[in-house]
């Protein structure tokens, strides 16, 4: 006898209810709902990205044609494709970023026994920013140029099992260096970061903070070389280790900025140098290039969520909407990540996603299926019917 309630339902275990209605009821998100609730909403947009629906008609119909399976999910009918655009359209979308930071709470405290691949105990973050281009027609709100239309996604991706840790959502216009600014790092946190990030006066406040950071030198930039320092043989990949005194005037003042170094790096694959700049004075230049080389991890992040989610194409056109798909879409790519780390079985991400979305209504417990998900059930036993003697 199963035992159990859908996948779906499952997954959905990982958000307590009390905890969801006690946010719902502190941004008073249901403050004219009639009948459909934020919960009702929440699964809806969690279908449209785990099932890939294109359109709010194949979100609607997808869970009416489950509507026998609805009830484990805490929902007594399928919503209406109106009912479900005036949501999104006026409900606030704030509502869904508390959640995404509760689960990344909870997520990120399970996987901090992880860690990251280095020998360090240190914090490591990458923070970036990747634009999501809109219609300016229909997005009017989101204007970036003359005939576009840009949302911007700017994140902090924790390396200790590769999960976002920070995320901010403006329109295209806001640079990432001035959100950046906004930001507080906890004093030996190593931070990575590529050259779009170029503000001497923030670098030397991070450290001042105890801040380490990571990045690529321009090629404009202006210093002076102060020493050489001792390369490793075995490391013919750095070709300069040097301390530098970076000097601009209307930032680090006349005196410049002392103690950084400056590493070259020789690109095999790409049979070109990379120019690295950081504050950290104690790891070698090979553990440098290699915290940089793993910056890629955050570019893999966004390339993964714009391709596995509903990310390029929107449901709905007002801002609400659209950040409401954006959070849910976080939301998801979170769990997804955290199911990858805790699963037996060597997931990748898109395979992942692509099973799950047959899934999501099976009966069946989800971690046996994440460990072993091309094994079969195991066969209930049978039970021995007693014969009646007949008198």
């Amino acid at each position: 006898m199963n035992r159990v309630c859908s996948i779906f339902s499952q997954l959905l275990q990982c958000f307590p209810r009390l905890e969801f209605e006690s946010l719902v009821s502190k941004h008073q998100a249901e403050r004219h709902a009639r009948g459909f609730s934020c919960w009702g909403q929440f699964i809806a947009m969690l279908f449209c990205q785990l099932g890939r629906a294109h359109w709010l008609r194949e979100i609607c119909g997808g869970l009416a044609s489950c509507e026998g399976k609805l009830r484990h999910l805490g929902l007594s009918d399928s919503p209406r494709r109106s009912t479900l655009a005036y949501a999104n359209e006026h409900r606030p979308w704030e509502l869904y970023r508390e959640v995404f930071w509760k689960l990344k709470q909870r997520c990120i405290s399970e996987c901090q026994q992880r860690g990251h691949r280095f020998r360090f105990k240190n914090k490591l973050l990458s923070m970036d920013g990747s634009t999501v281009a809109l219609c300016v027609w229909m997005y009017d709100w989101a204007h970036f140029q003359r005939a576009k239309g840009a949302v911007k996604l700017h994140l902090v991706l924790d390396h200790d099992g590769y999960l976002p840790s920070y995320a901010v959502i403006t329109t295209g216009k806001k640079h990432e260096i001035t959100v950046a600014r906004e930001m507080r790092f906890d004093a030996g946190t190593i931070l990575v970061f590529d050259k779009g990030y170029a503000d001497y006066a923030w670098w030397k406040r991070l450290d001042q903070q105890g801040v380490f950071f990571v990045s690529r030198l321009r090629e404009d930039a202006k210093y002076t070389v102060q020493g050489e320092r001792e390369i490793a043989s075995r490391n013919e990949h750095i070709l300069l280790d040097q301390e530098i005194t970076l000097t601009g005037y209307r930032q680090l003042g006349r005196d410049g900025w002392q103690g950084l170094r400056r590493i070259e790096v020789w690109l095999e694959d790409k049979q070109e140098t990379m120019v690295l700049v950081t504050n950290h004075r104690r790891l070698s230049a090979a553990t440098i290039a290699e915290i940089y080389r793993d910056r890629w991890q955050i570019e893999a992040f966004f390339k993964s969520i714009k391709q596995l989610l509903k990310l390029k194409t929107f449901v709905g056109t007002s801002e609400r909407a659209v950040l409401t798909q954006i959070w849910t879409a976080l939301i998801v790519m979170l769990l997804l990540r955290w199911l990858v780390l805790k699963a037996r079985y060597g997931w990748s991400l898109s395979n992942l996603v692509a099973l799950l979305r047959q899934q999501l209504f099976v009966y069946r417990h989800l971690w046996s299926w994440l460990d072993h998900p091309f094994t079969g059930p195991p066969t209930p036993a049978l039970v021995e019917q007693f014969r009646l003697e007949l008198v």
